[in-house]
């Protein structure tokens, strides 16, 4: 295996603690965030050689941000400096039956005013053999769209494995005269691997797809292999929403010429599920670069995600020996 790349932009989360609201109480607790980052600092917590491009702000915060990446073995080589401001998001823990909420506060961060032309893309992909994305990056204005769409044109060039994360923001892309569909295709249409749903491929062809269960998902899998032929992978999840402490949880994989679909697990007791995404993209990914079949990478994505849920924060902080253990099914105090 080679080194892999993340690209996106990396926030701080500020949330009242245990379940109040939003200044309810004057404290809030903060962690490191960003949805590509997530992904980069779970696999590199499972042993592999994963950096990062972002730009941070030239300030205590961006410095904050960085220690913290750098600290869950992530290459911090290639996250740069700029004047400018932090991105922020603020999240309002959900309980019983309100859910969670998140108010974004990143317009104009140093990330987002970057210039296209601030990211050096042969230096960026020098090494690398898998480029990791979201639609998120995207999301967040004109430039950062085009910006996606250079660092996919150059990983194409260079043979380099692509996988994107949808991540569909509405209120991301609603804050300016956006086509998400039309940035969104271009986008896939240059992935391997595709983290997304029948929802986002709907949105994506313009289609609906109005079976049930599995068979809606195979049916949308299908017709996203014919749209995009680059396409070999499409892995989702499938969740149903008792109250925000119980939820009951699925994976899938899709290939071309077959699928994955685990067993749905409940998970109660959720301490926070937001960053879930994240860490089930990054156990699907860490199954594929390590060889296994596409039921273990299945399995494997819904073991981390399940894991995460039982933390706060947005990132996954387990390594090789947490996800094993969670697999062989041992929930009972290890000694």
């Amino acid at each position: 295996m080679g080194k892999m790349l993340a690209f996106g932009e990396v926030m701080l989360r500020l949330s009242p603690p245990g379940r109040q609201l939003l200044l309810q109480t004057p404290t809030l607790d903060i962690w490191t965030a960003g949805a590509e980052a997530n992904v980069a600092a779970a696999l590199a917590l499972l042993g592999h050689d994963v950096a990062l491009a972002t730009i941070l702000p030239e300030n205590a915060l961006g410095d904050a941000a960085e220690r913290s990446v750098r600290a869950l073995g992530v290459d911090c080589r290639h996250v740069r400096r700029m004047a400018g401001r932090m991105g922020l998001y603020f999240v309002t823990p959900g309980a019983g039956l309100r859910p969670t909420d998140v108010i974004y506060d990143r317009a104009h961060s140093a990330f987002a005013e970057a210039p296209a032309s601030a990211w050096e893309w042969n230096a960026l992909l020098d090494g690398v053999d898998h480029l990791h994305l979201s639609g998120i990056t995207p999301a967040l204005g004109p430039v950062p769209a085009q910006t996606a769409l250079d660092a996919v044109e150059a990983a194409t060039v260079r043979d380099i494995t692509i996988s994107f994360d949808g991540n569909y923001r509405a209120r991301l892309w609603e804050s300016w005269d956006s086509d998400p569909k039309a940035i969104l295709t271009k986008l896939v249409s240059a992935a391997h691997i595709l983290f997304g749903n029948h929802r986002d491929i709907a949105l994506l062809l313009d289609r609906d797809f109005g079976s049930d269960g599995e068979a809606r998902r195979r049916a949308s899998a299908e017709a996203a292999f014919e749209a995009f032929p680059k396409l070999d992978i499409i892995a989702s999840t499938a969740r149903h929403v008792v109250d925000s402490d119980h939820h009951r949880i699925s994976a899938r994989v899709d290939a071309r010429d077959g699928h994955a679909q685990t067993e749905e697990i409940t998970l109660s007791g959720i301490v926070d599920r937001i960053g879930g995404g994240d860490a089930f993209a990054a156990g699907v990914l860490d199954a594929l670069r390590n060889g296994r079949s596409i039921d273990d990478a299945a399995a494997n994505g819904l073991a981390l995600t399940s894991l995460k849920h039982s933390l706060p924060g947005d990132a996954s902080l387990f390594g090789r020996a947490d996800l094993d253990g969670f697999i062989a099914g041992g929930v009972d105090v290890r000694r």
